[in-house]
């Protein structure tokens, strides 16, 4: 996670210049355990996604002249 640390710099105009600068912490991630429940979340979206997509696809038997082929390459 990144986080913008504010420096205000007084000049002796009066003025003031805020500069930002952009830091990386180290134990400013998030914690592993919502990632990865995240993680399940989309895996699990996308699971039941493809399965409605190609199941019946899927459990369609596979044509003769396939099977012939497949087993003429294995032969060779």
């Amino acid at each position: 996670m990144f986080a913008i640390q504010t420096d205000n710099m007084a000049f002796p105009s009066g003025g003031v210049r805020v500069h930002h600068r952009m830091e990386k912490f180290m134990g400013d991630d998030p914690p592993k355990e919502s990632k990865k429940t995240s993680d399940q979340a989309f895996d699990l979206w996308l699971k039941r996604g493809l399965h409605q997509l190609f199941d019946d696809v899927a459990n369609e038997p596979i044509p003769e002249e396939l099977l012939k082929l497949i087993e003429e390459d294995r032969r060779d």
